[in-house]
């Protein structure tokens, strides 16, 4: 009798234990992924509920404006939700709202609440979770015009929109084909004779890539969190540009001399086989990493115009040994073994010749880099950039101011060149353009300067 006491004693005490630690299970995990702060038009509300150990049991969403509820969403009938069971215990639904989901939608602050219950105790008992998103709707679009006239663009070559896009914490600036090219404060374009204090009024400099068609379409975008968007077209002619062609022969003594002296200063690739493989991997994979890590710098560009309009620095005493978008061949032992496009200008004087910054500016990059060797980029402010590459020695540092033609460092062939001379490009939020138009004092003052003093009056 004893036992049986006990036994039952035991049981009791387990199922007590059961008990309390299921009510102690935690409710279900809720994560409002989108939005996460403003709602538009038509936004996707995307929510995840994980339950470990478990099944969720209900979900549903609401959305809440001016003290009415509107429901979104629920398990027991989803309606034209996306729900994913992403695993067992872990479910994703997505959710437009929009008018036809709201009726009543309206700009101004709401609220996105989320329900979800665990079952616990085989659905003896539930565990509920409420979690909610502040939000705000904007319902109206952005407004965007473009302000300055007769655009001219050379394939490969660069220029200039000046707009107004309204209200001013909207994301605006020139789409040409899949690229972006932002806008930044015209009042940043400290420039003699212009001044431009309309916070609404932005500068954008753009690029029609060497490899992109003449009829790319290009456009003044403006777009708000919210997910709505404006664009504007304007004025412009588009000229294609004939590019060099050359072959260039490769040799034992090149290759020997290039490959370990660049496998050295990088871990971004680690070539195997022969050196000429290990060559091909150099001149195709990492020149494609060191672009994108060039491009990158642009996120570091000043919002200010740092040049002022001054024409840049020239190098017209320079050889010219290669041009912009030369395309290019490469030859090894009499066969073809790799063709690349080389985006700037090779110039060189004498060995170890003095390297100046093309213009007024701030230095965001001194050190090695890959197929360029030693490596020096000049911010000169609303994304325009320069590049000096191949350098024997640097003599700036990142964070560095540096006056037009002050020295940067000196001329040599680090990297992938076959002798000494200065790699040099101009950069426009990225992309490698041709620097030929801005050592021109004409194509300086047509396309930049014209229209800054036309957008502020002068």
């Amino acid at each position: 009798m004893r036992y049986l006491l006990a036994l039952v004693l035991i049981a009791a005490l387990v199922a007590g234990g059961v008990f309390v630690y299921a009510g102690r299970l935690p409710g279900p995990v809720v994560e409002i992924a989108k939005p996460t702060k403003y709602v538009g038009q038509s936004t996707p509300v995307e929510v995840e509920i994980s339950t470990p150990g478990a099944k969720v049991d209900t979900i549903t969403i609401a959305f809440e404006q001016n003290g009415r509820q509107t429901p979104l969403f629920s398990l027991a009938s989803p309606g034209s939700a996306e729900v994913k069971q992403e695993s067992v215990d872990k479910v994703r639904v997505t959710r437009t709202i929009d008018r036809e989901a709201v009726p009543d939608l309206k700009t101004g602050p709401a609220r996105i609440i989320v329900t979800a219950t665990r079952p616990v105790l085989r659905a003896m008992r539930k565990r509920q979770t409420i979690a909610t998103r502040d939000v705000q709707v904007r319902l109206e679009k952005p407004t965007i015009a473009v302000l300055s006239t007769k655009h001219y663009v050379n394939l490969g070559g660069s220029e200039m929109v000046v707009y107004r896009a309204m209200p001013g914490d909207i994301e605006s600036g020139i789409q040409v084909g899949d690229l972006t090219y932002p806008g930044y404060p015209a009042s940043g374009a400290k420039l003699e004779g212009v001044h431009i204090s309309d916070p609404a009024v932005k500068i954008a400099f753009f690029a029609l890539r060497f490899d992109q068609d003449v009829n790319t379409p290009m456009y003044a975008y403006a777009r708000d969190e919210a997910g709505n968007s404006a664009r504007a077209d304007f004025d412009k002619l588009t000229f294609p540009k004939p590019f060099k062609r050359s072959r260039i022969e490769l040799n034992d003594s090149f290759l020997n001399r290039v490959v370990p002296a660049v496998l050295e200063t990088t871990t971004e690739v680690k070539p195997e086989g022969d050196t000429l493989q290990k060559f091909l991997v150099i001149n195709g994979e990492l020149r494609r990493k060191n672009a994108e890590k060039i491009a990158s710098f642009a996120r570091q560009s000043s919002p200010e115009m740092l040049w002022a309009g001054v024409v840049f620095h020239p190098f017209t005493s320079s050889a010219v040994e290669a041009a912009f978008a030369d395309q290019r061949t490469y030859i090894y032992q009499g066969k073809e073994v790799d063709r690349q496009v080389h985006l700037g200008f090779d110039l060189a004087k004498v060995v170890n010749s003095p390297v100046v910054s093309a213009n007024k500016g701030k230095v965001v990059y001194a050190a090695p880099l890959g197929i360029y060797g030693n490596c020096v980029i000049v911010d000169h402010g609303m994304g325009v950039q320069s590049l000096y590459a191949h350098l024997s020695s640097i003599g700036v540092q990142p964070g560095q101011e540096v006056a037009k033609e002050q020295e940067l460092g000196r001329s040599g062939q680090t990297g992938l060149a076959g002798g000494d001379h200065l790699h040099f490009t101009m950069l426009v939020n990225g992309q490698m353009v041709n620097p030929v138009e801005w050592w021109d004092r004409h194509w300086i003052q047509d396309r930049i300067i014209r229209k800054l003093k036309e957008a502020s009056g002068s």
